[in-house]
C-alpha cells in the first residue's frame, strides 16, 4: 500500500482554522477507513508518538473523534471519495503539529490507537499555531 499524501498546513494565529487534505488513490478500496494522526511540536521528545486525531468510513462517511477534539474538528471526504478533509477549528498552539493520514481496515477507536500498526506513513502536513 502506498502512502497518502497529505496537504494543507500552514501557519494560523491561535483561534484561526485550518483545513487539511488527504490524497486517497483509487488503488485504495472503499472499504478502508482514513484516519488523521498527529505528532505535536510541543510533547517531550521521548512522548513523540502519534496521537490518533479522526476517522472516517468511507462507505457511509461516518466520522469518529478523539474525545478531546470534538466540537473543533470535522472530517469528511468529497463525493469522489477521492479526498478525505480535516477541519480544524479554534486552534491552539498545543495543536501544532506534523499530520498525517492513513488508510486501514478499521473504524472508531481502535483506528486511532496503536499506530506502529500502520506500515506506510507519507510526509505529513505541518501546521503551526502561534499567538
Amino acid at each position: 500500500q502506498v502512502p497518502l499524501v497529505e496537504s494543507g498546513g500552514g501557519s494560523v494565529q491561535v483561534g484561526g482554522s485550518l483545513r487539511l487534505s488527504c490524497a486517497v488513490p483509487e488503488s485504495i478500496n472503499d472499504r478502508y477507513c482514513i484516519s488523521w494522526f498527529r505528532q505535536l511540536t510541543f510533547r517531550r521528545l521521548r512522548e513523540k508518538e502519534r496521537e490518533g486525531v479522526a476517522n472516517i468510513d468511507r462507505r457511509g462517511g461516518a466520522g469518529y473523534y478523539r474525545d478531546s477534539l470534538k466540537g473543533r474538528f470535522t472530517i469528511s471526504q468529497d463525493n469522489n471519495k477521492s479526498t478525505v478533509f480535516l477541519q480544524m477549528n479554534d486552534l491552539n498552539e498545543e495543536d501544532s503539529g506534523v499530520y498525517y493520514c492513513v488508510a486501514g481496515p478499521h473504524w472508531g477507536v481502535t483506528a486511532l490507537r496503536s499506530p506502529s500498526k500502520y506500515g506506510h506513513w507519507g510526509q505529513g502536513t505541518k501546521g503551526t499555531v502561534s499567538s
